[in-house]
């Protein structure tokens, strides 16, 4: 009987294992933020890079990225990106002057977020001069 409950057990445990294995992304800014600051509409030209890397054991597939208006995306991962390796998303904010409260929604393969979906967020202030 003992024989049976240890091979029940490692079985559950190597599934829990298993059900774990895929692509994972983490990106380097926290909270997945990318603060502007305060910076000049005229001297900023507003492009900034979402870094991120892929840290699980299959390859991330980057299937879409949405933005929000007054964001443009210039560029994301065509490619997938193997474990271990990093990739970035570029933006373009529209340098309206005021508050940066904006949101880019990445769709993808990864397992450590819900359906794949990771928010990112943009933030800051622009001035006029």
């Amino acid at each position: 009987m003992k024989k049976i409950a240890t091979v029940i057990a490692v079985v559950l445990f190597s599934s829990i294992g298993f059900a774990q294995s895929g692509a994972k992304i983490e990106f380097k800014d926290d909270n997945n933020t990318l603060d502007y600051g305060t910076v000049s509409k005229a001297q900023d030209n507003g492009v900034r890079s979402f870094v991120f890397t892929n840290t699980g054991n299959a390859p991330l597939i980057i299937t879409g990225v949405q933005s929000t208006s007054s964001c443009t995306i210039l560029s994301k991962q065509n490619d997938s990106v193997l474990p271990g390796k990093s990739g970035k998303i570029e933006v373009k904010y529209n340098m309206v002057p005021g508050p940066i409260r904006k949101t880019i929604t990445v769709e993808s393969n990864a397992i450590n977020y819900p359906e794949g979906r990771i928010p990112l967020k943009i933030k800051g202030e622009v001035v006029a001069n």
